[in-house]
């Protein structure tokens, strides 16, 4: 996630990183390319393409302006939305580390190692959220904060977040028959539990409902049609300015629709998706820190106005 200020005039010509440019180039080039050579052939044989009016072109950007106007709002509604589900998983995770500290019976053995049980499950569901919106491997980050008894069924399950819940569900029923803290704490803790549930549901509701395609194939042709017939339109009264012209516009149509295409899915790991690691690793050293853990992993911190994926 890029994180640094405003760059200023002269940087802000050549940054890369976080821009959309590496993926449009080839089409911003072809765009110039194209009518570099409407413009030679427009120059040597002024009569050879006709005058056209530039209404219609008017006409169509101004709609395909609103087109990938609300395309790009649809699409950084979804990228914030996805950044205020993880903001309610910080909270829920301390809130949950807060009460179980704070209520569950300390003074028996059996008391504590409830206690740093489900802190740990909170940690690895974190984790697990994590892996499983982007479909990599939870395995090194997990283990770590689950007993090895259930590793085996860890790796069995279809949904590995979920299944965490149900351990730490199952802890709450442990503490409960055990009398380690009231009835009325239970409930509590339990709604903690149902609010990181639907955080869970919130992020695969997300992840696995992409924008629908009919919508982004009518955006994707109309830009490419736009693009290739506007040298025909101003090759006449612009002459050699027309490349620099299509260029630019090509390079905004083309930056806002790949855009959109990237925050879509706000949980990959590119330069404009959410640091998920740098939050996951923030709950993590809060809730070890709680635990009175001395050796704690290093924040994550922005290198270069750039957060760790």
């Amino acid at each position: 996630m890029i994180v640094r200020q405003k760059p200023n005039a002269f940087k802000i010509l050549f940054t890369l990183r976080g821009s959309v440019i590496p993926h449009i180039y080839p089409q911003v080039l072809l765009i110039t390319l194209l009518s570099t050579l409407i413009s030679a052939v427009q120059h040597l044989i002024p009569s050879y393409f006709s005058s056209y009016s530039v209404a219609p072109f008017t006409l169509l950007g101004i709609a395909l302006s609103l087109f990938l106007g609300f395309r790009n709002n649809a699409s950084y509604q979804r990228w914030w939305e996805a950044r205020g589900i993880w903001g309610q998983l910080v909270y829920e995770a301390r809130s949950l580390t807060r009460q179980v500290l704070s209520f569950i019976d300390e003074d028996t053995e059996t008391g504590r190692h409830t206690q740093r049980r489900m802190i740990n499950l909170t940690i690895a569901f974190t984790h697990a959220l994590r892996h499983r919106l982007r479909n990599t491997s939870p395995w090194q980050d997990v283990d770590r904060f689950v007993e090895p008894k259930y590793h085996a069924s860890m790796r069995q399950a279809g949904n590995l977040p979920e299944y965490l819940l149900r351990q730490l569900g199952r802890q709450l029923g442990y503490s409960r028959r055990q009398q380690l803290t009231s009835d009325l704490m239970i409930q509590n803790m339990d709604e903690r539990l149902t609010s990181m549930t639907i955080v869970l549901a919130a992020c695969e509701r997300i992840h696995n409902t992409p924008l629908p395609f009919a919508y982004i194939l009518l955006v994707h042709r109309t830009t490419y049609l736009y693009c290739f017939m506007l040298p025909f339109g101003l090759a006449a009264s612009l002459g050699w300015a027309t490349p620099l012209v299509c260029g630019v516009i090509a390079y905004t149509f083309f930056g806002l629709d790949a855009l959109s295409e990237e925050i879509t899915d706000p949980f990959g790991i590119a330069a404009n998706h959410l640091p998920l690691t740098a939050i996951s690793r923030t709950i993590e050293i809060n809730l070890l820190e709680a635990l009175g853990e001395s050796d704690l992993p290093s924040e994550i911190r922005a290198k270069d106005g750039y957060f760790l994926q």
